[in-house]
C-alpha cells in the first residue's frame, strides 16, 4: 500500500452498499410495475377457449356436469336443451357445488340457493348465475368460455337446442 493512500472507512463502505441496494430496490420496483401494466394475455385466457364438452348423447336430460378447470357446469334440461352455467356465485363469488339430491345449486358461502337454470331460490343472491355462450356443431356440444354472460334471471331464450 502506497503511504499517501487511505484505508476506505467504514462509513464510505456503508455509503456505498446503501446506494447499490437503493439502484437494485428501484430497479426491481420499475421491472415489476412494467410486468404488472404490460399487456399480455392472462393466464386464464391461454388456457381457456372454446371447451369441447363432448357428444349430445353424452349428457341425460335434466343433469348438471361439473367442468371444474373451466369454471362451468354444462346443464341438459328436462326437455333437452342446454345451458352453460357459471360456477361463480353472483352474489359474492364463491364457488357452487352441484346437489344432485335437492337438484340445485347450494352456495357454501352465504347460503343462496340456485335451481337447474342458474335462477335464484333463496336470496341473498342478486341475480341468477352467469351464462356462457353454447354451440352444438355436428352432435358435438362446445362451450366458449371467453364470455361470461351476466344476467338477472332465466328467460327459455338462453336455452340452446340441437
Amino acid at each position: 500500500m502506497h503511504p499517501n493512500e487511505s484505508k476506505p472507512s467504514r462509513r464510505s463502505f456503508l455509503d456505498r452498499l446503501w446506494k447499490a441496494l437503493g439502484i437494485a430496490a428501484a430497479a426491481e420496483f420499475v421491472f415489476v410495475s412494467a410486468a404488472y401494466l404490460w399487456a399480455r394475455k392472462s393466464d386464464t385466457e391461454d388456457r381457456r377457449g372454446v371447451v369441447e364438452a363432448g357428444p349430445v348423447a353424452e349428457f341425460t336430460p335434466a343433469s348438471a356436469t361439473a367442468f371444474p378447470g373451466s369454471r362451468f357446469y354444462l346443464v341438459r334440461l328436462q326437455d333437452g336443451g342446454f345451458l352453460a352455467l357459471s360456477s361463480t356465485c353472483s352474489h359474492l363469488g364463491c364457488t357452487v357445488p352441484w346437489n344432485e339430491q335437492n337438484r340445485t345449486f347450494p352456495c357454501p358461502c352465504h347460503a343462496s340457493v340456485f335451481d337447474i337454470t342458474g335462477q335464484v331460490l333463496t336470496p341473498p343472491a342478486p341475480r341468477a348465475l352467469d351464462i356462457l355462450p353454447v354451440i352444438i356443431e355436428g352432435g358435438i356440444v362446445k362451450v366458449d368460455t371467453r364470455r361470461k354472460l351476466r344476467r338477472k334471471q332465466f328467460d327459455a331464450s338462453q336455452v340452446v337446442y340441437l
